[in-house]
């Protein structure tokens, strides 16, 4: 049994895909995905995924409670880590244009079992993150609805029923979080209408927020003192408290921020050039949001004392303390602004969140390690609308009624455990299949390849010591669905037999 849980999926080359291929279906009949997304699309799809809750939620607790100013290096390292993990997810995207993202790059290299093990960990990303940002959404909607246009709404409607506290649930008397799962709702819907009109909504919002960062660069830096960058990295004062314990621990935690320059990879199944477009979306989406985050972070902690920002509106905080030091600041203009690029910005993400998921089911479905309704292709939309559905209707609730604290940590989780796998197969693959074409190769792959492995795997025993038991609690869960219908229903294992 130990040798059948490792087999192997073949790898073959890869044939040139462009936009003249049929997108009815493949040569066996059946329906497929539709390619219609280019190197410009794929950029503005990561961009959409990474730059959201990193800037409008996560930089300020992180900054308050762990790093202080050096927030800023805890956004290199984490940065430094995919990066090493984006080179290697560009060769396998590259190589391997299809759906299925780390998933699919380990069944080529490392099998079965892992295979599943990180699809599992790629479903607690997508799933519990697409949630979790769901319902920062709402904190930003509420505000801006309450303080901005000072309209009424109620507060029963605003939050979780639930809550995290002193390691138990508690119930907050709320009702259920009502904006969260309106757009979760809305953005699966668009998901189900097919990937061009995806795009396109998505290339709207990231100009929004893009516009909105810049102005909030442009404007915030006239507002810097240095005096609040010192000291540059606070006193350490406890375990993952200031100090560069704290750098590492606020790096684990702003990694959060990056979770989505991969799912840029899910969609290479409906790229029309993956092995140009893939690396260009990947790296070039990558390196465009470590420089505005490092630069967001400067002009944040340089406005407002790094203690302030502890709320989950950091942003629109720092603004609202400048005006109180300054009453003669005209930035209210900025505040709404920031409001409104908060809230396009986290959708985004949502959307891509959505995007990734039923594409992460469809092709675990298509290897029989998931039940079929799964692998689904709607007929005229040429979308995986099974899947869609059951992760918007998983997503709604998980969005109603949880709370944003209990997720965070566990999504960087599983994050890590999958770069750092595809960081391993690129290796593995180089010495099994070395005859493979490889349009896009990892330069030095020899020192990459390991370095981003064990970048992942450092960042992930950060969050893995406090909540090893809730993350093998996911995992005993996923080993059962495998060992109950996964093993037995595999097709490469029935074609082996």
């Amino acid at each position: 049994m130990s040798k059948g849980l490792f087999i192997v999926k073949p790898v073959e080359p890869a044939g040139h895909v462009d936009a003249g291929e049929p997108v009815e279906g493949s040569l066996q009949g059946e329906a497929t995905l539709k390619r219609t997304l280019t190197a410009r699309h794929l950029i503005l799809l990561g961009i959409g995924a990474v730059i959201g809750a990193g800037i409008f939620v996560l930089t300020g607790q992180a900054a308050a409670n762990h790093a202080g100013p050096a927030i800023m290096l805890s956004f290199v390292l984490a940065g430094f880590a995919c990066a090493l993990a984006g080179l290697c997810y560009a060769e396998f995207s590259a190589m391997m244009p299809v759906s299925g993202s780390a998933y699919s790059y380990s069944y080529a290299t490392l099998g079965e079992f892992t295979a599943w093990f990180i699809g599992w960990c790629l479903i607690l990303e997508y799933l519990f993150a697409s949630s979790t940002v769901a319902v920062g959404w709402s904190g930003y909607l509420v505000s801006f609805v309450t303080t901005t246009l000072h309209l009424p709404f109620p507060a029963e409607l605003a939050s979780a029923p639930i809550t995290w506290t002193d390691g138990q649930f508690v119930r907050t008397g709320n009702l259920f979080n009502l904006p969260a799962v309106v757009i979760v709702a809305a953005i699966s819907g668009l998901c189900y209408v097919g990937i061009t009109q995806s795009a396109f909504v998505n290339a709207i919002v990231v100009a929004i927020k893009v516009a909105v960062i810049a102005a909030f660069l442009g404007v915030g830096v006239m507002y810097v003192d240095p005096a609040n960058w010192t000291p540059f990295i606070p006193q350490n004062t406890g375990p993952g408290q200031f100090g560069m314990d704290g750098v590492f621990r606020a790096a684990t935690i702003v990694f959060f921020a990056y979770i989505g320059f991969d799912a840029v990879s899910t969609a290479a199944g409906e790229a029309k050039n993956p092995q140009r477009d893939m690396p260009i979306g990947i790296l070039g989406s990558l390196a465009v949001c470590t420089i505005i985050y490092i630069a967001v972070c400067a002009v944040l902690t340089g406005m407002t004392h790094y203690s302030l920002l502890g709320t989950s509106k950091p942003v629109a905080t720092a603004l609202e303390e400048v005006m109180k030091a300054d009453p003669g600041a005209s930035l209210g203009w900025l505040k709404t602004a920031v409001e409104i690029g908060a809230i396009a910005g986290l959708s985004s993400v949502i959307l891509v969140m959505l995007m990734a998921q039923p594409r992460i089911f469809y092709s675990m479905s298509r290897d029989g390690l998931l039940p079929a309704l799964f692998g689904k292709v709607h007929p005229k939309f040429q979308t995986p609308y099974v899947g869609t559905i059951i992760v918007g209707a998983a997503a709604c609730l998980l969005a109603g009624l949880m709370p944003l604290s209990v997720l965070g940590e566990l999504v960087s989780m599983g994050t890590l455990i999958a770069f750092a796998t595809v960081c391993l197969g690129v290796l593995v693959l180089r010495y099994t299949r070395p005859d493979l074409p490889r349009p896009f190769r990892v330069p030095a792959a020899v020192l990459i390849c390991p370095l981003g492995f064990l970048a992942c795997l450092f960042l992930f025993f950060q969050s893995f010591v406090e909540h090893w038991h809730l993350f093998v609690g996911w995992t005993v869960v996923g080993m059962l669905i495998y060992f109950g219908y996964g093993y037995g229903h595999s097709k490469l294992r029935r074609r082996a037999a």
